[in-house]
C-alpha cells in the first residue's frame, strides 16, 4: 500500500512511502485487540477504593444484649454490620487490576489495529517538521491543512518533541505519542493516524 507524503501545508510533496504489508494489510484479530485495550484501561484504573470492615469502624464491643430469650437475632456489638454505622461486608480494598499478556499478543493486537485504520483510509502521512515555539494555533493551522480540525487525530513522532507536544495538549481532540508508545487503546480511539514520514522506518522495525 503506497501513500502520498504531504506538507504541512496539505500538499503533495511528490514523494510517497509503502506500508509494510506484514503490518498494515494483515487479517485483524479482535480478540487480540480487545484484549489489549482491556489491559490497557485496566492499568490506568487507580484502584484506591475502600471501604471500612468490620474490624475497622469505630464503636463499642460490648455485646449489646444477651443471647438468648429477646425474641430478636443474637448480636455482638455495634460494629455488626446488620446495623447501621456497621462495618461492611466483603467491602472494595485496594488492589491492581492489572494483568499480564504475552507480548506476541499486544504486537498482534497493535498490528490489527493499523490495518484496520489502513482499510478505513484513516493514515496520513507528513513530512518530518518542527515548531521553533510551543504555540497552539501553529499546530492548529497544521490540522485544518490536513483535513484533521473536527477529528480525533494521532500524531506519532519518530522521537519525543516538546515543543510539538506543549502546542497540541489544549486541544482536546488531539494526541501526540513516539512510536515507541503507540498503544492499541490510542489507535482504535483516533479517527485519524498522522505519522511522520520517519517514524514509520521504526515502525516497522518494533513491530
Amino acid at each position: 500500500m503506497e501513500l502520498n507524503v504531504l506538507s504541512i501545508t496539505g500538499k503533495e510533496t511528490g514523494r510517497k512511502v509503502v506500508l509494510d504489508d506484514a503490518i498494515f494489510a494483515i487479517a485483524p484479530n479482535d480478540h487480540a485487540i480487545y484484549l489489549d485495550v482491556k489491559q490497557y484501561l485496566a492499568a490506568n484504573r487507580q484502584g484506591t477504593h475502600k471501604a471500612k470492615e468490620r474490624n475497622e469502624v469505630s464503636g463499642s464491643t460490648r455485646k449489646i444484649k444477651r443471647q438468648k430469650g429477646t425474641g430478636g437475632a443474637r448480636a455482638g456489638g455495634l460494629r455488626n454490620p446488620l446495623f447501621r454505622h456497621g462495618g461492611r461486608i466483603f467491602g472494595p480494598v485496594p488492589r491492581d487490576y492489572d494483568f499480564k499478556l504475552n507480548k506476541k499478543v499486544k504486537k498482534l493486537a497493535r498490528k490489527s489495529a493499523l490495518a484496520y485504520k489502513a482499510k478505513e483510509n484513516a493514515i496520513l502521512v507528513v513530512e518530518d517538521f518542527q515548531l521553533e515555539v510551543p504555540k497552539t494555533k501553529e499546530f492548529l493551522k497544521i490540522q485544518e491543512n490536513l483535513n484533521l480540525g473536527n477529528k480525533k487525530s494521532l500524531l506519532v513522532l519518530n522521537e519525543p518533541n516538546k515543543n510539538i507536544y506543549l502546542s497540541s495538549r489544549n486541544l482536546p481532540g488531539s494526541k501526540v505519542v513516539t512510536v515507541s508508545e503507540l498503544n492499541t487503546y490510542d489507535i482504535m480511539n483516533a479517527s485519524a493516524l498522522l505519522f511522520v514520514e520517519s517514524s514509520l522506518g521504526k515502525l516497522q522495525e518494533i513491530l
